[in-house]
């Protein structure tokens, strides 16, 4: 499939489970991928750049976009899978746990999206994917950190959206639930994961809002399977 043929993609989180996944993913689709994360190896590696980075860092991120306009150009795809995810009951959560929840799910966010969408709309063109949860609209007292991080992370997603009305550009989301990976399965082959989105899937599914078969869609959040 080379859907993306020709398209210049930035994902965050792309070290490990679900950002590993959809740069492997858009890169299949036939991307040129950016890949993202605090603990890569930085430089080019066989036609790719990495850029070792904490994007809830306001200088890091800005150095990071500098970078890779100077050196690959304007992404046509960013794709913010960079997160966290905190179980601990709301009475015995931290200000500092708290604030780590809103540093990894929503901080980063806004500065990846400060940097690089402003110029994807004013050239009318390009896609943006945030990785939403089910938790989003369904927090319990365990979770209510995390939950309430991500819903603010989909409502800057929407927000943006409708900031690109009629520019060209687009921002939806993908929700999931808990994400299972290859590597997941490998450590526990026993284990039942039957109600777990696959990381395969969810980097399909973000594949093709980016292509040109969802060039109509903008603000929409495309919910698949699994469950906390």
């Amino acid at each position: 499939m080379t859907a993306l043929a020709g398209r210049l993609a930035l994902v965050t989180g792309a070290s490990r489970g679900i950002g590993a996944a959809v740069a492997e993913g858009l890169t299949a689709a036939g991307a040129t991928v950016v890949r993202v994360a605090r603990s890569l190896d930085d430089g080019w590696h066989d036609g790719r750049l990495d850029i070792k980075a904490d994007v809830s860092d306001a200088a890091q991120a800005a150095r990071m976009a500098v970078r890779v306009r100077s050196e690959a150009g304007l992404p046509d795809i960013v794709v913010q899978s960079a997160g966290g995810f905190l179980l601990q009951r709301l009475a015995d959560t931290t200000p500092a746990e708290f604030d780590e929840q809103v540093r990894v799910n929503l901080r980063g966010a806004f500065l990846v999206a400060r940097e690089l969408l402003p110029p994807m709309a004013a050239v009318g063109r390009g896609t943006y994917v945030s990785v939403g949860s089910v938790a989003d609209h369904t927090g319990f007292p365990e979770n209510a950190a995390y939950a309430a991080a991500k819903a603010a992370s989909e409502t800057w997603t929407l927000a943006l959206a409708d900031r690109f009305k009629g520019t060209g550009a687009a921002a939806n989301i993908v929700v999931v639930g808990a994400i299972v990976t290859p590597a997941m399965r490998a450590e526990s082959p026993d284990k039942d994961f039957s109600t777990f989105t696959p990381a395969e899937e969810i980097a399909e599914a973000i594949a093709y809002l980016c292509s040109d078969d969802a060039a109509s869609m903008n603000g929409q959040r495309l919910t698949l399977r699994g469950a906390f």
